[in-house]
């Protein structure tokens, strides 16, 4: 599935992937490369709070499944998908309505057919979430 590129807003020129229903809704999340690698990023807006004023944890996760397979991308090839196998998170401080929360990470290994990924969510400069996972990588049928 290839991105779309976003043409308006604060996100202009970001790649995002609007095909994708759960992650168009929850964020939605961008990507881009930069002269660092790959950054994630979104804006903090009231549907990602929870009760008590923070960005919700799930969302959180779901930012951190949508970087998992952003950092490993250029890992795939023709005709490959991939399904999350693995995603854990560590909750290191809380993100708050208003804030421009992006993430970067790292491919610690690609078999042949696994993808381990490491990253760090950070909301403006502060870290909020590490997270590691694992990607099992298949040709569509």
């Amino acid at each position: 599935m290839k991105p779309s590129i976003a043409t308006e807003g604060e996100f202009k020129g970001w790649e995002y992937w609007p095909e994708e229903a759960f992650e168009s809704r929850a964020g939605p999340f961008y990507r881009m490369i930069d002269e660092e690698g790959v950054i994630g990023a979104f804006r903090a807006e009231t549907r990602h709070m929870n009760a008590g004023g923070s960005v919700h944890g799930g969302c959180l996760m779901t930012f951190a499944d949508f970087m998992l397979f952003s950092i490993a991308l250029d890992y795939f090839r023709n005709g490959e998908m991939g399904v999350t196998l693995t995603c854990n998170n560590e909750f290191v401080d809380a993100a708050r309505l208003g804030e421009k929360l992006t993430s970067r990470g790292e491919v610690v290994r690609a078999g042949k057919s696994i993808i381990f990924v490491r990253g760090t969510i950070y909301a403006e400069d502060r870290p909020c979430l590490s997270f590691s996972g694992s990607i099992k990588r298949f040709l569509a049928r």
